[in-house]
């Protein structure tokens, strides 16, 4: 059997007393809502946004292939739409 690793009571100690501590020293809403706008500021000041250019270009890179995906989709709807009526022409026939 693996050994079970034993805590100390002094590490017991520790931890009811870090949990009590905490709950001591709660921060009040005020001032941690305060730190989340700040703290989220900072982080879109470290956002590095694309050009212009670069935006257009993925832009009409994305509206192309959405494009090309509608026709491929009409096309294969078409097809089956097409292939389906004619499976079901040629079953009433023959019935």
């Amino acid at each position: 059997m693996a050994e079970e690793k034993k805590v100390q009571p002094a590490e017991q100690a520790e931890k009811k007393h870090a949990a009590v501590k905490s709950v001591k020293e709660k921060v009040p809403f005020g001032v941690r809502v305060k730190n989340f706008f700040k703290n989220y500021k900072s982080e879109l000041k470290k956002i590095v946004w694309s050009s212009k250019e670069q935006t257009t270009k993925n832009t009409s890179v994305v509206v192309a292939l959405v494009v090309v995906s509608a026709v491929v989709l009409v096309l294969l709807d078409l097809g089956l739409h097409s292939g389906i009526t004619a499976l079901r022409a040629l079953i009433q026939n023959t019935l």
